[in-house]
């Protein structure tokens, strides 16, 4: 089901790349290059900036200065429109787990002739029907997710979305991911659950008061992280 190798991602580069609110600066990175395959898993202490990175990759919000480059060319409107974005308090319709996922297509204007298939291969072939407010926690976040990949993005954004899920609805995000990480998409995934980052992490960036302090292959980070954040962050030392 997951084939993406059409979609051709390319490097995310970040140049002078900074944000401010009123006189704090909040993100602040000379440059940044995000892998054009794989997992690359952002991670750091609470109040780093990893979600606000990712809003600003999207183009949710500006940045204060510098650049956002999707290969060579710069982050616009259409490029937004090739880019998906998972939250970790799935965005839902009062209406059913179809109708949620048709709406999606019908706003990209990608074909609907898959959204049944969608829902079987995010296990919720048997909730086609049931109104999104009555699926579980777990349940409504595979259902984002299906919204999301319903558009054949060339990059998938997942804001920590699984932190209020059990292990069980976890793991079965995380299998999707990786299938869909597999099969050619680009995948930026924010965490601050150390296991999982290494259960998923291709890559790893790590923020630290808004610049990144550590980026590396995730083999390379676990065992030997080069910033004495990411150290103490790995040791528990920093709050999560």
């Amino acid at each position: 089901m997951f084939d993406y190798s059409a979609e051709k991602p390319t490097e995310i580069v970040l140049q002078d790349l900074s944000y401010s609110a009123g006189q704090t600066r909040l993100i602040d990175i000379p440059q940044t290059t995000f892998n054009a395959s794989g997992i690359t898993v952002v991670m750091g202490p609470n109040g780093a900036g990893k979600s606000l990175l990712l809003r600003l990759m999207h183009g949710m919000i500006p940045p204060t200065t510098g650049r956002i480059l999707y290969g060579a060319y710069p982050l616009d409107t259409a490029m937004r429109r090739q880019q998906a974005l998972v939250f970790q308090t799935p965005v839902l319709l009062r209406r059913t787990a179809l109708a949620n996922l048709q709406f999606a297509c019908k706003v990209r204007g990608t074909p609907l002739t898959q959204t049944d298939r969608l829902l079987e291969t995010v296990g919720l072939g048997d909730k086609a029907d049931t109104p999104a407010r009555q699926l579980s926690g777990g349940e409504k976040q595979r259902l984002a997710l299906a919204q999301a990949l319903a558009t054949h993005p060339r990059t998938l954004f997942l804001d920590e979305p699984t932190a209020s899920l059990d292990p069980a609805s976890t793991r079965s995000i995380e299998d999707i991911v990786t299938q869909v990480s597999a099969s050619g998409l680009q995948v930026i995934f924010v965490t601050h659950d150390t296991a999982q980052a290494r259960r998923l992490a291709d890559h790893v960036v790590f923020l630290s008061q808004g610049r990144v302090t550590d980026q590396a292959p995730a083999d390379v980070f676990f065992d030997n992280p080069a910033s004495q954040d990411a150290q103490a962050y790995l040791e528990g030392r920093l709050p999560r």
